[in-house]
């Protein structure tokens, strides 16, 4: 885990709509968002939250008939709202990359692993044909991919899901990316390789000084991983802060929640006794209003939730959208 520097992207007021034959969707809504180089953040929810839309939002990848606007979105010191798309094609992979929760269809199936890995650094005119497939061979050594000469020939169907997403791994890290965007990296693996490709991709965020936006509903790994955590519901940020706060002083009745449905193994539980759980599910993008989006599901909500809150500041950076702390 390391501790955030200079700030490296900052989003304000972004919002990502889709027209649909029922409506215009709001999937992401108002979200201000801050990375700082070498930072690990946490962006958390149920499905349904709008979690993975935020982050192919922030690499430009929402496709009509969605549309991404903002006040602000800068990347180290870019504006990338108007940045033309040839500059934009140049900035992901080479600078941002990002890793997506399945790797089967995130690799071309047709096409070589090696070829697949080499293609990022002759994209971006950083090597000869011959020594990007150098390269490539040596990143899948270094994700942990023995034989790596032989591995370099295999397509993507000829290998596990552990070794499929180390190569989706090196393909992200082998520019050295400023940022990483990790979308559910781990979610479909067993839990000994879940284990096994979080701790190869929290390694390559260290050995390069990357910042890391780590896209999970896993809170255990939240806690293990996270310098800071962004808690997004029904498309809105509700809770911000570091990670030894929110889990020490959780502020939104849903993160409360959230935290609350998390089993602990070191309290014994009588057989039979069921679990904490959130009732009810994250509304319909069709179906929001004016007011507090968890309200429905929620055991405080009183009069005043059918008004949206704002974004309240506690203290130390913790942020929380909630009438229950003032505003």
């Amino acid at each position: 885990m390391t501790n955030g520097g200079e700030r490296l992207l900052s989003a304000r007021n972004l919002v990502t709509t889709f027209d649909t034959p029922s409506g215009r969707v709001r999937a992401v809504d108002g979200v201000d968002l801050n990375l700082h180089s070498s930072e690990v953040v946490c962006l958390v929810g149920e499905s349904g939250s709008g979690k993975s839309v935020l982050g192919l939002s922030l690499l430009g990848l929402i496709d009509p008939p969605g549309q991404v606007n903002c006040e602000t979105l800068r990347f180290d010191g870019r504006d990338l709202v108007s940045l033309p798309e040839p500059e934009m094609d140049r900035l992901r992979g080479r600078e941002i990359a990002m890793i997506f929760q399945e790797p089967l269809s995130a690799l071309n199936p047709s096409r070589r692993v090696g070829d697949q890995i080499a293609e990022v650094l002759r994209v971006h005119s950083l090597a000869s044909p011959a020594e990007a497939m150098d390269r490539a061979v040596e990143w899948l050594g270094l994700v942990g991919i023995e034989d790596a000469k032989s591995r370099a020939r295999s397509y993507p169907h000829q290998l596990s899901g552990g070794q499929r997403q180390r190569v989706t791994v090196a393909i992200a890290c082998i520019c050295s990316p400023k940022l990483i965007i990790a979308d559910e990296p781990t979610t479909a693996l067993d839990v000994t390789v879940q284990a096994q490709v979080l701790d190869l991709l929290m390694d390559m965020q260290t050995r390069m000084g990357s910042a890391l936006l780590f896209i999970t509903h896993d809170l255990g790994v939240v806690a293990e991983i996270a310098d800071r955590v962004v808690v997004l519901y029904a498309g809105q940020v509700v809770e911000e802060a570091e990670v030894h706060d929110l889990y020490g002083r959780p502020a939104h009745p849903y993160t409360i929640g959230l935290l609350a449905s998390v089993p602990d193994v070191e309290k014994p539980r009588k057989p039979r006794t069921p679990l904490s759980a959130i009732p009810g599910s994250v509304p319909s993008p069709l179906e929001l209003d004016a007011g507090c989006r968890f309200r429905n599901r929620c055991s405080k909500a009183h009069d005043r939730c059918v008004q949206e809150p704002p974004m309240i500041d506690l203290q130390d950076g913790h942020r929380v959208r909630c009438w229950l702390h003032g505003g």
